[in-house]
Order: structure tokens, then C-alpha cells, then sequence
């Protein structure tokens, strides 16, 4: 005999339990294991080989949950149903998109679909980034290193693991004042932060976007405005890493404050920096090297996601330099 433990966090309990347990109670009428709800978790405990099979089904259905919103009594019949076909893998991914054992490697759900690793680069990424409060993503354009790293803030922010969101990059050709611009301090740093607002445009509706951002729960700043604050409870993304300077660098990494999160950014083959060793992002991987807690991911041209020329251009630009 075992017992699991599943959480319901950030699910509507009773809406995807049932009015009385109702749906619960299709399940346990399916099984033998004994089947608690208490609180925000399922309790369930059996034997192993069923237990673990139960286990499988509230994966299932908590997937469905979270992309259309609610579960049906048609959505726990058809789960069930394909609990023990042995074709259940490819069924289920035939019909809802992923494939079981995808269910635990999803990011982020959004309005009908959901963001998860496409590539083994990816999934290093998202391991890395679950396992270390400090991640560097380091590797050519198109890889998704800032797209998937806006996703693990928005859903850190969405299961109330932190309470804000900072993304910031350095405005490199401005010379970081930004005074000589024309325009207000928005229309000045636009050019250099839009890439930031686009992934979070795609991943929060607007309007809860705008209030987010009216409320500074979401900060999108340049790196020049990070200095001096502390920033407890929060998720932190330095973009475009490689135009940090050695000082820059150094001064966003001890903003972090407690139970704070960071992912740094960037490609050290397009660095913009007068003086390219300057850049802060190079200097920081033998800096930080081996300290537990802080981990380096490399994207290889394989992970490129972005149109399929973009790995061509990358492979025909390291041919020219070489």
C-alpha cells in the first residue's frame, strides 16, 4: 500500500471536484483506492500499480482543467477510458495536442494551447530553471531563450509563487541616459523593450496585461533603472545580456532579493558594446562558475524554433567568421 499527494493549486476545487465530489466520486467509483479530497490536494491511497495509474488520470484531467477552464463528466468518462487502452499515449495526443508524458514539462496554458520545451535545448532550460534561482540562457537568436523565460515568470506570477514581474534589458545604443531621444521616457525606451512586451502580450490578455502593468506587478525597465532597489518576491529577466557591462551585470545580480528568481539572457556573438570584452555576460561564466544555485544553459543552432532559414542564416554566418 502507498499514498500520493496531488496538488490542486491554482485550480478552482470545486468546480473540478464537483458540486458534492461528484466527479471525484466517477473516479472512485472506477477504482478501489481510496480517493481524499482535503483542501487544495488529492489524497490517494492503494496499491502502487493503481495509485500510480489514479495518479495519472488527475494529471490528465487537471491538464484539461487548465486549457478549457473546467472538466466535464464526458472529459473523466473519456480519460478513464483511455487509462488502460494501450494506444492511450498517441489517443490522447491525437486528440488534446500533447502527449502524456508532456503533461508534466508544460510552462505556461494559455486560451486553448499551452507553452512547453520543443527542443532538448528547451527542456535543459526548463529543468534548470525549476532546479536554480538563477539561470543563464546563453545562445544564438530564434532559440526561445526570452519567450520561454517571460513564460516561467507569467506562470510563476500565475501560481503566486512571486508576487512581480521584472524584465528589463540594457538600451545600448542610447548610451543608457536616453536623454538625447526624443519624446517621454515610454516612447524613448520603446525601440529597446518592445521584444519584452510582445511575449507578454501573447501569453496574458490585454486588458489583464494592462492592469498588471498600471499596478507595476509588471515592470518592463531599461537596465539603467535597476539601480538601488531590492526586489523581494519577484522574477527577474535580464534580456540581451551580452550589452551588459561587467559593472551592469554585477549590479542586476545583487538586486535579487528574497525568495526571488533570476534568468539572464543573451547571445555573445552579437554584442554591441564599444569594447566587446567589456561585456558582462562573457565575463560572468567564469565568474560564477560551479556556485550551487546558479546554473549556465547553451543553445546550439539545433534549437532554433523561429522560421526554418533562421538556423541557415546562423550556420551561414559562423562559416563567413570562420
Amino acid at each position: 500500500m502507498i499514498q500520493k499527494e496531488i496538488s490542486l493549486s491554482n485550480i478552482d476545487v470545486m468546480s473540478f471536484a464537483g458540486v458534492r465530489e461528484e466527479n471525484l466520486e466517477i473516479i472512485r467509483n472506477y477504482f478501489n483506492s481510496k480517493i481524499i479530497l482535503r483542501g487544495e490536494n488529492i489524497i490517494i491511497k492503494g496499491e502502487k500499480s493503481e495509485v500510480e495509474k489514479i495518479e495519472k488520470v488527475f494529471k490528465e484531467l487537471i491538464f484539461l482543467n487548465k486549457k478549457q477552464g473546467q472538466i466535464t463528466e464526458n472529459d473523466i468518462n473519456l480519460v478513464l477510458d483511455l487509462i488502460d487502452d494501450k494506444n492511450s499515449h498517441n489517443k490522447f495526443k491525437e486528440k488534446f495536442g500533447v502527449s502524456t508524458s508532456d503533461l508534466n514539462n508544460i510552462i505556461l496554458y494559455k486560451k486553448n494551447e499551452f507553452i512547453k520545451p520543443r527542443t532538448e535545448g528547451q527542456y535543459e532550460y526548463y529543468k534548470k530553471v525549476k532546479e536554480n534561482d538563477i539561470v543563464f540562457a546563453i545562445g544564438p537568436a530564434g532559440t526561445g531563450k526570452t519567450y520561454l523565460a517571460v513564460a516561467f515568470a507569467v506562470a510563476a506570477l500565475k501560481n503566486k509563487e512571486v508576487n512581480k514581474i521584472v524584465l528589463t534589458r540594457p538600451a545600448v545604443e542610447a548610451g543608457e541616459s536616453l536623454g538625447f531621444l526624443p519624446g517621454d521616457l515610454t516612447e524613448k525606451i520603446d525601440p529597446y523593450l518592445r521584444p519584452l512586451y510582445d511575449a507578454l502580450e501573447d501569453m496574458i490578455p490585454f486588458e489583464k496585461l494592462k492592469t498588471y502593468i498600471e499596478r507595476n506587478t509588471i515592470e518592463v525597465i531599461p537596465l539603467a533603472y535597476m539601480r538601488g532597489r531590492t526586489l523581494n518576491n519577484a522574477f527577474v529577466i535580464l534580456d540581451e545580456a551580452q550589452n551588459s557591462t561587467s559593472l551592469q551585470m554585477k549590479m542586476f545580480l545583487t538586486r535579487l532579493g528574497v525568495n526571488s528568481k533570476a534568468i539572464v539572457t543573451g547571445d555573445i556573438t552579437q554584442i554591441d558594446l564599444p569594447n566587446k570584452s567589456n561585456s558582462g555576460l562573457v565575463e560572468i561564466q567564469k565568474i560564477l562558475k560551479g556556485i550551487e544555485g546558479i546554473s549556465f544553459v547553451y543553445f546550439t543552432r539545433s534549437d532554433v524554433v523561429r522560421h526554418k532559414l533562421v538556423r541557415d542564416i546562423i550556420d551561414a554566418y559562423e562559416k563567413y567568421s570562420e
